[in-house]
């Protein structure tokens, strides 16, 4: 296991891919492209979880499933489902700055 404030860079690394998939898909708006991305960042960040984290941590990042959305909006609802993502690495991050040698 690494130190608590490794654990916080590998989760911020995270969220540095996530915002890149974003940023990607509004300057290029190919939607199509970017979820195909979410998904294989997911199918990666999991593991590394699990081997990092614990496997609780990765199970919590691996039930997150997006929810249906009726605004016709791909863009919002691509950036919606990165806030999903995004939202529980951040907890993560505090709930490690709050107790960071109790792990996760």
């Amino acid at each position: 296991m690494q130190t608590a404030q490794a654990r916080i860079d590998l989760l911020r690394r995270q969220l540095l891919e996530l915002d890149a998939i974003l940023a990607q898909a509004q300057k290029n708006l190919n939607t199509v492209a970017a979820k195909e991305r979410v998904v294989k960042w997911k199918a990666k960040a999991v593991p590394i979880l699990a081997a990092e984290l614990g496997p609780a941590v990765a199970k919590r990042l691996a039930d997150i499933v997006p929810g249906l959305s009726f605004t016709n909006d791909l863009l919002e609802e691509l950036s919606d489902e990165i806030e999903m993502y995004r939202g529980l690495l951040l907890k993560l991050i505090d709930e490690l700055k709050r107790a960071p040698t109790s792990g996760l």
